[in-house]
């Protein structure tokens, strides 16, 4: 059995821990927040913009050709890898690096994939391996905002009408809740055609455009998809902060059931060393009363 020492350097040290992960738990709700809000107010304002942008497309009857929709061989291939900067927030970062090898090696198996890491874990990870890497804008969420997102989504855009890449994909967290974060696999470039059934076709809502449709459609599928590259990172940020506030609400959990246990072995030493020297006590004493 430990001894008391032992156990009561164990108790306060588990109790420091606890103190800690309380206090990141009350950060990560914070941040959560925020966060929270602008991807609740950013998702309405991007689904009625695509909504709107396939629409007028969809109007246009093909006599638009929107370089951003262009089909060609998928030969090259970019993968946007979005994780966070830092850990403790359970399988939120491994999640996305398992998603984004298996993509890799199964999807886009025999091609040739560059990968745009975002957040520092996605970084550390594929600088290790020997992919090609994108690596100006691993450090957005430094400082989480449109303008450098707008830069890096502006690189991507270009690369692809360029030639560089055939396909863009996005892998990141989708937030649902505090406890529930979705892996998404979401395709960037080219834009996806949506097939419109019959009916939907009929109730379809048209709109007047002015000057052109082909002027709004140029104008508009830009700054879509930077919105939507936007959403992304949004998404992603909302769902660190909800998945290091529930690694920190466990650990707290188990901090306590472990502070538990420790004070019952320390209890029971005691009691044990108590119980050892009123022995060697009554021993003694029986001892004299011999002599």
């Amino acid at each position: 059995m430990a001894n008391l020492k032992e156990v009561k350097e164990r108790i306060n040290s588990v109790s420091s821990t606890q103190q800690i992960t309380k206090a990141m738990k009350m950060v990560a709700a914070a941040k959560l927040r925020r966060a929270q809000d602008k991807i609740t107010q950013m998702r309405p304002y991007s689904q009625k913009l695509s909504a709107i942008l396939n629409n007028i497309s969809s109007g246009a009857e093909g006599s638009t050709d929107i370089v951003y929709a262009r089909e060609r061989p998928v030969e090259r291939v970019l993968v946007v890898a979005i994780t966070s900067d830092k850990g403790l927030c359970g399988a939120f970062n491994s999640n996305i690096v398992k998603a984004s090898m298996l993509a890799i090696n199964e999807k886009f198996s025999g091609k040739q994939v560059t990968v745009m890491p975002i957040g520092k874990k996605a970084f550390d990870f594929f600088k290790k391996k020997d992919f090609p890497l994108i690596s100006d804008h691993y450090q957005l969420f430094e400082e989480v905002s449109f303008e450098p997102v707008k830069k890096a989504a502006e690189e991507v855009m270009e690369a692809f009408v360029e030639g560089t890449f055939d396909q863009v994909v996005l892998i990141y967290n989708e937030f649902k809740n505090v406890a529930t974060q979705l892996v998404v696999q979401e395709q960037f470039l080219p834009i996806a055609r949506v097939e419109q059934a019959e009916g939907d076709a009929q109730n379809r809502q048209e709109y007047i455009v002015e000057p052109s449709r082909e002027y709004i459609i140029e104008e508009l599928v830009p700054n879509s998809l930077k919105i939507q590259f936007y959403k992304a990172i949004l998404d992603s940020n909302a769902s660190e902060h909800g998945a290091r506030m529930t690694a920190m609400s466990k650990a707290t959990d188990n901090a306590a059931e472990l502070l538990k246990d420790l004070k019952l072995v320390y209890n029971r030493t005691r009691q044990a060393a108590i119980t050892n020297e009123i022995l060697e006590i009554v021993a003694g004493a029986n001892a004299l009363e011999g002599n």
